[in-house]
């Protein structure tokens, strides 16, 4: 997880929930203008909701931002100046959500130093006494944390459901049960990595397994999973279970598809899942910690692919005791290490070539990166 801070953090002793949504409403701005403005109205509007229970005003009634917005202002609760940050926040709002032009990031930085006024309002005027309102500062485009737009609304619809719940519970409720939201919600209450959101659950017999947004539509290799492989070739010959999205959400009943298997192999390949997202949760990890390089992987393991590692020819004096793979991999016109598949485990796919011969040029691989570095 990715727990850096981020502008609206000092809101989180008012209101957690106000906090992550504000969040995601900063993660947004740089990645989709308009997912921000048009997220940004339904902010506004619980801390409305939020004023008009603190000030024990009729809410029955008024069903939307503009209604609430009169409300307070005829009742003589708005400065002129809160007012019009909130018509500016409600009307752009509108805009996005229904104009299909391409808005710009300066509306989305209007918005955002509009919401500042009036979140600078709510805790200044409602909040603890004990709570500082930093000064305004305009976001940083930050490339590494960019959501894709997706994601960013998973994370968005998710935590307003959360913020909306906040507010209907009664007060004598506890209001930050994390624990529960944050199952119940994906686990989108911490700042996760851009790609790390859980997108779906896959389940089989009571257990549950969280899908990553990177993984949605991720190639099931057959050869990454042991138990699992010839399973996973005859459930793609029936166009079943090729990629991510296409397994079903419960995996029990999905040999079915296919002859002569049982449940013991959707139980095999449920486990596998679980050790396959793992591994790529690893892999995710490094390739954004270490952008621009090249690594070979197998299974969990990987390699850092240098310029001297990627230039050793694949001869029978640099490669001992393969000679089938290394004849076949000439023939395929793969006549250095650079030339190999990120994936490794996909050589397994030549003649007499098994998964022990690949770990072997594994191990050879990671010699030779080695010797490189006590050079």
């Amino acid at each position: 997880m990715d727990n850096q801070p981020y502008f609206f953090k000092f809101l989180e002793p008012l209101s957690k929930e106000l906090a992550y949504v504000a969040r995601e409403l900063e993660n947004s701005i740089f990645t989709s203008p308009r997912t921000m403005l048009t997220h940004a109205r339904v902010f506004v509007e619980n801390i409305l909701q939020q004023v008009i229970q603190a000030e024990k005003l009729p809410d029955e009634s008024w069903s939307n931002l503009k209604e609430r917005l009169d409300l307070l202002n005829e009742n003589g609760y708005l400065t002129p100046e809160i007012r019009d940050a909130l018509h500016h926040v409600r009307q752009i709002g509108n805009k996005a959500a229904h104009d299909s032009r391409m808005f710009r990031y300066s509306e989305a930085l209007l918005s955002w130093e509009a919401v500042y006024t009036i979140v600078k309002w709510y805790v200044e005027v409602y909040g603890p006494v004990d709570v500082t309102v930093p000064d305004y500062q305009d976001p940083s485009h930050r490339a590494e944390q960019a959501y894709d737009i997706t994601e960013l609304e998973v994370r968005l619809k998710a935590l307003e459901e959360l913020l909306i719940a906040s507010v209907q519970k009664p007060a004598e409720e506890p209001v930050h049960d994390e624990v529960a939201a944050t199952k119940e919600m994906g686990a989108v209450t911490e700042s996760e990595r851009p790609g790390f959101t859980t997108i779906r659950t896959i389940t089989y017999k009571g257990q549950i397994l969280d899908v990553p947004y990177f993984l949605r539509d991720a190639f099931l290799l057959p050869q990454r999973f042991d138990k699992s492989e010839t399973f996973l070739i005859r459930l793609g010959a029936e166009q079943q279970a090729r990629i991510m999205s296409e397994l079903p959400n419960n995996l029990e009943g999905l040999h079915k598809h296919v002859k002569r298997y049982g449940e013991k192999n959707d139980e095999n390949l449920f486990d596998e899942l679980k050790v396959y997202i793992e591994e790529e949760k690893v892999r995710r990890k490094l390739a954004l910690e270490r952008p621009g390089e090249l690594f070979f992987f197998y299974k969990a393991d990987y390699i850092v692919v240098t310029k001297e590692l990627s230039e050793i020819p694949f001869t029978a004096e640099e490669f001992t005791g393969s000679p089938s793979l290394l004849r076949q991999l000439n023939e395929d016109q793969i006549e250095t290490v650079g030339q190999l598949p990120k994936e490794l485990v996909i050589l397994a796919k030549y003649e007499n070539v098994g998964i022990g011969t690949v770990e072997k040029l594994f191990e050879q691989l990671k010699g030779k990166q080695r010797m490189e570095v006590t050079v």
